[in-house]
């Protein structure tokens, strides 16, 4: 079995997997990260492998003691990837943009594809037919909207994402919600829009925590995976794996 550990922005989530069968998947803060690991291991000792990645600095700490309990793989920016990274600044491209770029390609070979990771920022990321890997854009994403306006303002309230029941908001609240979520929904529905234009059939991937919420008000057709990265961070390892062997 593999443990994948994707250490984002805020928070951190784990998921075991056989195979290529997610298995089991936690989320937690990053000061419970061994206690809740520890666990992990508990319950399935089958665990021998570990795969990691981290759009920070690893904690020296941590790695350390992950090496006591299995077989570790840091995926960096030194790591095998399955695309040609054509960004003008490639050592400013996220790892986790990195990692789920190249998901998109190994579950969706031979295709244009799009990944918008609906996190604390939007990503949007875009790999074509080629697995040239071309850039895409960073925006704020739901929560970051709604707290810039509470703590940028004088006295807007601070709310939580909540779908607006019209586009025109009759109340402080009801101009908020609408503002923030149909803002974003516009952005993304923009972006796809713009996209398909310009490459013609193109494969979306909608992930991150916000990934459900946002789902149910697009009309383009897209693949909706809130456990996108966790799965990519698994095939990325079967992938440098099988480089490493060949």
């Amino acid at each position: 079995m593999l443990l994948a550990i994707d250490i984002g922005n805020t928070k951190i989530k784990v998921a075991v997997f056989d195979a290529d069968t997610l298995v089991n998947k936690l989320s937690f803060n990053k000061g419970d990260i061994k206690h809740e690991i520890q666990k992990l291991f508990t319950q399935y000792a089958e665990i021998s492998k570990i795969v990691l990645s981290s759009v920070g600095e690893e904690d020296a700490q941590l790695l350390l003691w992950l090496q006591t309990q299995g077989s570790l793989t840091i995926i960096n920016r030194n790591s095998d990837f399955p695309f040609t990274n054509c960004y003008k600044t490639p050592k400013t491209l996220g790892i986790d943009r990195m990692v789920l770029s190249a998901g998109a390609v190994l579950q969706f070979p031979q295709q244009n594809r799009l990944v918008i990771d609906a996190g604390t920022c939007i990503t949007y990321d875009f790999i074509d037919r080629a697995n040239q890997y071309i850039g895409g854009a960073i925006a704020p994403g739901l929560r970051l909207r709604y707290e810039s306006m509470h703590n940028f303002t004088a006295k807007l309230p601070l709310l939580y994402p909540e779908i607006p029941a019209s586009y025109v908001g009759t109340t402080t609240k009801q101009a908020m919600h609408s503002g923030v979520v149909n803002g974003l929904l516009y952005e993304i529905e923009g972006f796809m829009h713009r996209y398909i234009e310009q490459y013609g059939n193109v494969v979306i991937i909608l992930t991150g925590g916000d990934a459900e919420f946002l789902a149910k008000r697009l009309k383009n057709t897209i693949f909706v995976n809130s456990n996108f990265l966790l799965e990519s961070l698994n095939k990325l390892y079967l992938y440098t794996i099988k480089i490493e062997n060949d």
